[in-house]
Order: structure tokens, then sequence, then C-alpha cells
């Protein structure tokens, strides 16, 4: 095993650095003492030399946060120190894996990082938030205890901030060795295959038997996908967080993917602000780290409702659809079940550039489903009129055969062979290379 090469090794204070080993990667290592402390100017130059070599070596960076914020004390210097270390971040990002271990707390600057980074691990003791519970009365007048404001548990489901939340600190390292192993180490890398015996053609019967027979039925899409990827290799991201949407690293015939599913489960799988969000993150990272997107289509549509439209589900919903646009890694799509309206665009329709678009013969795929097209097209007829509208409106539009003939599905297949048909896309998509068109930066739309 190699020595752990420490950096910054004489500067005094709470905060540590190496290259060391993290079961098998090489990574670069930040640490803090178990007492949280403030970040002083001197502590803060250890992280920046720490991100800048992770950076210049091409490993990924570990952070264990451990902070109360900046230090009062030291005043403006401190201020400084902490905006290069967000800079030092932000450079990283998109270049190496970004991990983060909370262990402590994440007070004020540090709390913000948190979102910079690419995945954070929390544990149940942890906390984190931007202003504490004294700011907070300060300001509002409320008095709110400090696991209440920040502690992982509620960050998990209200805020999408940890991807995983686990008991201790041993724990959360086991937790982002786990993470790695789907991350290369620098995004002129690929994911390291893994060693898999469990066949790529392997018929997947189940995934089909587990779809109700009304097309109004809910199930785990989670049992769905673990049907379909390698044995045993699924591992979701965010599950506290907008439930009506997966997302899930997994590995089919050895290779690491990016899954990202309509959960009928939760919300009958529609997309809000939160999932779009999610969704658009995560896709966002599998690409920036070479991940191909496997997306499980089954979605009514976007949610409705006034405070959803007034929150910016425009904005935020158009997240999704740019972090789609601009992947350029291997992109599968499979519709299950329901692919209506906007929704159908949204996640990863062949319009928007996914690779291969498999669809199952109960697939249904138009604006929006029979109900909703009678309200508007027949709203004075009769009800034996509607219904039969409704008959003739599913057998002529709602499958995917009008799809497939227009080119927007490749293929109508038997969900047994789903498996097979994604691992021989994976191989035949291997050598994918796009070239990106010359511009500083797209504008995301935040």
């Amino acid at each position: 095993m190699p020595t752990p090469i420490d950096l910054a090794a004489r500067s005094a204070g709470p905060v540590h650095a190496a290259v060391t080993d993290l079961g098998d990667r090489r990574v670069v290592h930040v640490t803090f003492d178990d007492d949280a402390q403030p970040l002083s100017s001197a502590s803060s130059c250890v992280i920046v030399l720490a991100a800048d070599t992770a950076r210049r070596e091409g490993l990924p960076l570990v952070v264990e946060w451990s902070s109360t914020g900046s230090d009062i004390r030291e005043g403006v210097p401190a201020l400084h120190a902490w905006g290069q270390v967000a800079a030092a971040l932000c450079r990283c990002s998109g270049v190496v894996p970004m991990l983060a271990v909370v262990d402590g707390p994440a007070v004020s600057g540090p709390a913000l990082l948190l979102g910079v980074m690419d995945l954070v691990v929390m544990t149940e003791r942890s906390y984190a938030f931007v202003n504490g519970p004294v700011m907070v009365e300060e300001f509002t007048g409320v008095s709110i205890e400090i696991d209440e404001l920040g502690s992982a548990a509620n960050l998990a489901r209200h805020a999408g901030v940890p991807a995983l939340v686990t008991g201790d600190r041993d724990g959360a390292l086991a937790m982002v060795e786990q993470l790695l192993a789907y991350l290369p180490d620098h995004v002129d890398h690929e994911p390291e295959r893994w060693p898999c015996d469990d066949p790529p053609d392997r018929p997947c019967p189940e995934a089909g038997e587990l779809i109700p027979a009304t097309s109004t039925g809910s199930y785990d899409v989670r049992a769905v996908a673990g049907a379909i990827v390698d044995e045993g290799s699924l591992l979701e991201v965010k599950a506290r967080w907008a439930a009506n949407v997966v997302t899930a690293f997994a590995t089919i015939d050895g290779r690491p993917v990016g899954i990202v599913a309509n959960q009928p489960m939760a919300l009958a799988g529609t997309l809000d602000i939160p999932a779009s969000q999610k969704a658009a993150r995560f896709v966002a990272l599998c690409d920036a780290f070479n991940l191909p997107i496997v997306t499980l289509v089954d979605t009514p549509g976007f949610y409705p409702g006034k405070d959803l439209e007034w929150r910016g589900m425009i904005r935020h919903g158009a997240q999704l659809v740019f972090a789609y646009a601009r992947a350029t890694v291997p992109r599968i799509c499979v519709i299950l079940r329901k692919s209506y309206g906007g929704a159908y665009i949204v996640m990863d329709s062949k319009t928007m550039g996914n690779d291969v678009c498999l669809a199952w013969p109960w697939a249904e795929l138009a604006v929006m489903g029979a109900g909703q097209a009678a309200a508007i097209l027949q709203r004075r007829a009769t009800p034996e009129e509607r219904a039969a509208f409704e008959a003739d409106y599913t057998e002529r539009l709602l499958n995917p055969y009008v799809a497939a003939e227009r080119g927007l599905v490749d293929a109508v297949i038997d969900p047994a062979d789903t498996r097979a048909e994604i691992a021989a896309a994976l191989a035949t998509l291997e050598s994918k290379r796009e070239q990106l068109v010359p511009r500083k930066i797209g504008n995301t739309p935040l």
C-alpha cells in the first residue's frame, strides 16, 4: 500500500489533508479534528491546497466537514480564505469527484459548500444550516431547535442535501467508498468495470410482471430497476427527497450506470419542482463523470397547481430539459407505461437526443391520457359519447407503435428482454464520443 503523503503538514490548526488510500482508491482526504472549530485563514488554506492537488493530480476529493463557520475573531482574513475554498472547490467541479462526509456541524459557509460537492454523506448526529437558531429567532422571532432546523434526517427529507445518511463516521466513509466504486478518478477517465457473473442476456420477466393491469395502479419502480441491473448493484441516492423520482447508481454487465426513474408510488410519478431538480442534478453528475444514463419512464406529466407554477415550475422543469439535452454520455430510455405531454419530452425522449429509446408493448405515448383528452375535447358530450371517444382514443393513440412508426421509439420489446437490450446498447455505445458546440458556457436555467 502506498505511503500517505501529508499536505501542509506543518500548518497549525484543526484541518489536515493528505493524499492517501480510502479502501482501494487513492484520494485526497481532508479531515477536521474531532471538536468542531471555526475556519481560520490557515485552515482554509489547507483545504484550498487539497482541492488544487486533487484537481492537478486527477484524484477524487473527500472532505470530512466539521466546522462552525469562519472564525469571527479573525475577521475579514478568515472570510476571505473561506471564499478561496469556495473558488477552489468550484474549480474542481466536473473535473474530479468531490464527496463530503459530515459527522458534526457544518454551519454557515461550510454548509453552503456542501451544495458544491457532488455527493454528501451525513451521519445521524450531524447537522448543517446557513443561519442557526440564534439568527433565526433574532430575525423571525421563531424559536427553533438545532435538530429541527438542520438535522441530517430533515435535510435528507426536505432539502435533498445528503445523498445518504448513516449511523456514524465509519459507516459514512464506507458509503463514500461504495459511491466511489461507480465513479472514475477524473473527467478524462471512465468508471472501472465491475467483475460480474450476472449474464448480460439474463431474461427479466419479473420486471414486466410488476406493472399493474390498470394504468393507474402503483408499483415500486426500484423493483423494476433491480430486476434489470446486475444483482445487488443498485444504490439509490437521495431516496428521502422528492420520492416521485428515483436516482440510483448501478451496473449492467459490470458497467457502472446512472438510473433515473419515475416512481408511481409517490405523486403517481408526476414531476414537480424537487423531482426536476433532483433528476437534473443527477443527470449532470453522470454526464460529468462518464456514466451512461438509463431512464425508466412512467409519468402522467407535471404535477398541476398554482403553488408550483408560482414557485417556478417553468424554470425548474427546464433544468431537467437542459441537463438531458446537453448530456453527451450514452443515454438509453425505456418507457415502462405512461409517457404523456411535456413530461414525455423531458424524460429523455428521442427528441431530446437519447441514443436508444425502447418501449414495452403496453406503453402509452400521447399528449395526455384518454380521460384528460375527453374532458377537453368532449366537454359537452353525453357520457356514452365520452366513453366511445375514450375507447377510440385509447385504441388509436395510446400505444407505442405510432411513435415507433415515426422513429421516436427504436423498438417495442418484451419486458423480459429489457436487460439484454440495454446491455447490448451499452456495449454498442461504449465508444460514443460527441463533438461539443464551441461556446463559453451554457446558461443553465437555475
